[in-house]
C-alpha cells in the first residue's frame, strides 16, 4: 500500500480563535495533506515537492518525518522562500486564502527531481492543480503523471482551484493537459464549471477516460461517479471548526481506503469498493472539520474507524 503525493506542501497561517488578526502556523498544502492522511492511515506515503531552506521549510520537512512520509526531494532550496497562506474564516468556519508565493518554493519542483523518481515503487500517484500555477513545477508534475502512466499506475488528481493564485481559465487550461493520464478525479461543487457542469459529468468522463470522478459538496456529502452510475455518500454531522484541509482528508481517506481494501489497478475498483472509500472518506473530512489547521486536524486510522 504505497501513494505518492506530487506538489505543494506551505504554511498555512489560521486564525486564533477570539484573537482578531492573529494567526498561527500550521503545515498544509493539499498533496502534503493527502500524504500525511494517509501516512495516518497505516500506508506508507511519500511526498515530491519542493521546500525552501528557511524556519518555514525546516517545519515542514520535520513535519514530513515525524508523520512517516517520505520527502524524496529531501535538499532544501535557496532560490525561493517557503510559500505562505494567510486564512480567513467565515461565520460558518469555510475558509479563503491570501497567498504570499512570488515565488514560492513550492513551484521550483524540477524535472531532475522528477526523472529521480521510481515510479514502479508506488500504487497510486495523487497531484492537484495548485502545482500548476507556476513553472518549473508545472511541467515536472505533467511529467510525473506521463511517467507514472507508462508504469501502469494509479493516477488521482484534484482540480483544487484557487483564484487569488491565477484564472480559472488558466488552470483550465493546465488541468486539460494532465486529463489524459487522470484515473481517480476530486472536484468539488465549486468546481464544476471545469467538467462542464454536473449534468455533463458522465460524457467529461467518457471522453476523457475517467474512471472515477467523486463530487464533494460540503455539508451535503459526497456523490461518486462510476461507469454511468453515482452513489450519493452523506456527510458525518459534527459542529464545525475549520474546513481547511476538509477535502484532503476526505480524498486521503478515501485513497487509502481503496489501497486497504486490495486496489492495485482499476481493474479492482467496483462501485461497492468506491461506496466503502466514500464512507471512510467522509468521516475523515468530519473528524478533520472538528479542528483547527490542516495536517494538525488530520485523523488517525484509529480513530476514523471508531466511525465509518
Amino acid at each position: 500500500m504505497k501513494i505518492l503525493c506530487v506538489g505543494e506542501m506551505l504554511i498555512d497561517f489560521t486564525p486564533v480563535p477570539d484573537m482578531k488578526l492573529t494567526y498561527t502556523a500550521n503545515p498544509g498544502g493539499a498533496p502534503a495533506n493527502v500524504a500525511v492522511s494517509c501516512a495516518r492511515n497505516g500506508v506508507t506515503a511519500g511526498f515530491l515537492g519542493k521546500l525552501g531552506n528557511d524556519d518555514f521549510g525546516r517545519l515542514l520537512k520535520k513535519t514530513l518525518e515525524d508523520n512517516n512520509v517520505a520527502l524524496l526531494t529531501p535538499e532544501l532550496t535557496n532560490d525561493a522562500t517557503t510559500t505562505l497562506a494567510f486564512v480567513t474564516l467565515d461565520d460558518t468556519g469555510d475558509r479563503s486564502f491570501t497567498f504570499a508565493r512570488k515565488p514560492g518554493a513550492d513551484m521550483l519542483l524540477t524535472r531532475d527531481d522528477v526523472e529521480s523518481v521510481d515510479f514502479n515503487d508506488w500504487d497510486i500517484v495523487h497531484a492537484g492543480s495548485v502545482s500548476q500555477s507556476g513553472t518549473p513545477s508545472r511541467d515536472s508534475v505533467l511529467l510525473a503523471l506521463k511517467k507514472a502512466k507508462a508504469c501502469s499506475k494509479i493516477i488521482s488528481f484534484d482540480i483544487n482551484f484557487r483564484d487569488k493564485i491565477w484564472s480559472a481559465d488558466e488552470c483550465r487550461g493546465e488541468v486539460n493537459k494532465v486529463l489524459p493520464y487522470v484515473d481517480l478525479l476530486k472536484i468539488s461543487d465549486e468546481e464544476l464549471d471545469f467538467v462542464g457542469g454536473e449534468q455533463n459529468i458522465p460524457l467529461f468522463m467518457s471522453e476523457n477516460d475517467v474512471t472515477v470522478i467523486v463530487l464533494t459538496r460540503g455539508g451535503e456529502g459526497a456523490r461518486i461517479y462510476y461507469k454511468g452510475e453515482y452513489e450519493d455518500v452523506p456527510a458525518m454531522k459534527v459542529t464545525v471548526k475549520d474546513t481547511t484541509g476538509a477535502g484532503d482528508a476526505y480524498w486521503g481517506g478515501f485513497l487509502s481506503s481503496l489501497l486497504r481494501q486490495g486496489v492495485r489497478s482499476l481493474d479492482d475498483i467496483t462501485l461497492e469498493v468506491l461506496k466503502t472509500a466514500g464512507r471512510y472518506g467522509a468521516v475523515s473530512g468530519g473528524l478533520c472539520i472538528r479542528k483547527s489547521g490542516g495536517i494538525p486536524a488530520l485523523p488517525t486510522l484509529d480513530e476514523i474507524e471508531v466511525f465509518a
